[in-house]
């Protein structure tokens, strides 16, 4: 049996999945293991939820190494397009590509609306390449809330670069930096009504922006853009302290530009990780990440106990009919809570 097939392990039910034999396939490369491990991360089960912590536990030593990219962008700027041909390009280099692509989610299945398989065809086949297009699940800030354990998982089974597409551009794209090493910001043409409507938070959270569509009639549209953008972005304050945020312009219809950003982005990792920057920044991430965990736990906590929910009926009742403010409301159901789990 080849290394890519990996070591056969077989399931006796949801509580006893065989966590090493998981950890040792997904070590080793398996594309089929990697998505089950994926799905028992994002699983709301118990039992599944403590089976991919204890996988997660075994390949920790794993992870680290690869490249962290996020990539967001304006309505209509290409994002699935340049993946697509970056994430080839990038495989042409002899890097094996992850995408976590998250998709919003639909109101009525829970599921991805858009399905980045479709909209990757060719980086999906590609042998080097992994997609895994995952519902937004409804979290604010356009990422799926395990997003950060599937990028670990990924890590642990290789992949070199791991780029993480997010649904779209909003003030909560702050979560995505604070996953990613580089952040780039897709735009188009016209930066000019671009930037109206953009706000300049989003843009202190960037490390590079490509103009894309840089092609044909367009060339010299995106140019001008490009100039404007690095314009703008002068009189802001970089999220990469001694980075200036970078404008360039791409084609990733004609694969134009593609490697101007990837010796941008090996650019930036040089400059970081002699700064002390690189590390500080991963160190920060884990923090935020704890105290983001934490925040997720207690809410979840608080929703499934019993007793709360019959307070929280009664204060939502109380507050329809406007005889609480939602503030005291909240309040109350807080002291409620802790005083109830004080032993």
């Amino acid at each position: 049996m080849s290394k890519k097939e990996g070591r056969r392990f077989k399931r006796k039910g949801p509580v006893n999945l065989q966590v090493h034999d998981i950890a040792l396939n997904l070590q080793e490369g398996n594309v089929s293991v990697l998505s089950k491990a994926i799905t028992l991360v994002e699983s709301r089960q118990e039992s599944h939820q403590q089976a991919a912590q204890a996988i997660l536990e075994k390949v920790l030593p794993s992870t680290g190494n690869a490249v962290r990219i996020g990539i967001s962008g304006v309505p209509g700027a290409g994002k699935s397009t340049f993946i697509e041909s970056f994430g080839l390009y990038l495989c042409s280099l002899g890097h094996r590509v992850a995408v976590l692509a998250i998709d919003p989610s639909s109101p009525v299945s829970g599921g991805s609306i858009l399905g980045d398989k479709t909209r990757m065809e060719k980086l999906s086949r590609h042998p080097s390449a992994f997609i895994r297009p995952t519902p937004s699940d409804g979290e604010f800030g356009g990422v799926h809330r395990k997003t950060r354990e599937s990028l670990l998982l990924c890590e642990a089974a290789g992949y070199s670069v791991i780029i993480v597409e997010t649904v779209g551009v909003g003030q909560s794209e702050a979560e995505v930096r604070d996953m990613v090493d580089f952040f780039l910001l897709l735009a188009l043409t016209g930066a000019g009504d671009e930037l109206q409507g953009m706000k300049k938070g989003i843009l202190e959270l960037v490390d590079a922006i490509a103009v894309n569509k840089a092609d044909g009639d367009n060339e010299e549209k995106a140019l001008m853009a490009k100039e404007e953008y690095r314009r703008v972005t002068m009189g802001i304050n970089p999220a990469t302290p001694g980075w200036t945020i970078a404008a360039l312009t791409c084609s990733a219809l004609y694969q134009h530009g593609l490697d101007d950003i990837w010796k941008l982005i090996l650019s930036f990792m040089e400059e970081t990780k002699k700064s002390g920057i690189y590390d500080s920044r991963r160190r920060t991430q884990a923090g935020k990440w704890l105290h983001t965990e934490m925040r997720r736990l207690l809410v979840e906590r608080f929703l499934k106990d019993e007793d709360m929910k019959v307070s929280l009926q009664r204060q939502e009742q109380n507050v329809i009919e406007g005889k609480v403010l939602p503030s005291a409301a909240a309040r109350e159901l807080i002291n409620i809570y802790f005083s109830l789990n004080k032993k």
